[in-house]
């Protein structure tokens, strides 16, 4: 099996990458892998290695959503099965891979908007005296990637009909703890009242946080914090009080895979689409009860 990884940019993606290993070992799958390094090129290049070597089934993260149908035709007129994981992608023609399994990044950004209207009812309720609105500035993953746009939409779906809701900022952190940083330097720069910092992932929570602190705001107090992964990280933060609401989002896909991949090789059918389970965590649950996160 071929494996390309968009990189290792986090300690959720190598779990990620860990678990599709640990599982291919388990299962006595010889694994192809590859490291992208957050380069679309190299997952071609990549893809058309496990061509050349005759792997059985291709299976890859993609890094953003468009410019896959050549290399994928390229696989089919090889013969070789292809399934998309963790990230979805857009072609003309959706029959150029056999599956895909992931996070739902719909539903993320869903639980999120969910979460941030359930927090803030008092003030809603204000909003028609006061006209003051509730502020959010939006941690955006990499820019054309399928989980960033589904976060986004999600989110942004659920607070549509709230017009007491406005993003005021919303830039690309590349879901790297630095950039998330950085970000954050620059928006507390620009606004004096913030209310909710919503971010596509704990590494630029984590990032964001460090430069609150550096300035004296207390996070998950003065501004309230959603985040989607559920790193250690981000479950130590929420029991701490800087962080409100964890949405996990589940690395630990490898068996699936491997079993997916099992069948593609067997030329045996499989689902289209197939999302993994996944918890959302608040700062009001028994924290105690969360199990060691393993990433």
């Amino acid at each position: 099996m071929g494996f390309s990884q968009i990189g290792a940019e986090s300690a959720w993606r190598t779990c990620n990458t860990r678990s599709v290993q640990d599982a291919a070992a388990a299962q006595g799958v010889q694994l192809v892998y590859d490291n992208a390094e957050q380069k679309q090129e190299n997952q071609i290049k990549a893809i058309r290695s496990f061509i050349a070597y005759q792997v059985d089934v291709i299976v890859f993260v993609p890094i953003v959503t468009d410019g896959w149908d050549n290399v994928l035709q390229e696989a089919r007129d090889a013969g070789i099965p292809v399934l998309v994981t963790d990230r979805k992608i857009e072609v003309a023609d959706p029959s150029l891979y056999a599956g895909f399994i992931g996070t739902d990044s719909l539903k993320e950004g869903r639980n999120a908007g969910q979460f941030v209207l359930d927090t803030f009812s008092e003030k809603r309720k204000r909003f028609e005296q006061t006209k003051e609105p509730i502020t959010i500035v939006e941690l955006f993953g990499t820019e054309g990637s399928s989980v960033a746009n589904g976060r986004a939409e999600g989110f942004r779906e659920v607070l549509a009909s709230h017009p007491e809701f406005q993003i005021i900022y919303s830039k690309s952190g590349d879901f790297l703890r630095s950039k998330g940083y950085e970000l954050a330097v620059e928006f507390l720069d620009m606004y004096e009242d913030i209310d909710v910092i919503f971010s596509h992932n704990d590494g630029m929570t984590l990032g964001a946080i460090e430069a609150m602190e550096e300035r004296g705001i207390r996070p998950g107090k003065d501004i309230v914090i959603v985040t989607i992964d559920a790193q250690q990280a981000a479950i130590d933060a929420l029991r701490e009080g800087k962080v409100n609401c964890v949405i996990e989002c589940n690395p630990k896909t490898g068996p699936e895979i491997i079993r997916l991949a099992e069948r593609l090789a067997a030329g045996q059918y499989i689902p289209r689409l197939q999302y993994v389970h996944e918890e959302v965590f608040y700062e009001t649950d028994d924290l105690s009860l969360i199990e060691p996160r393993g990433y």
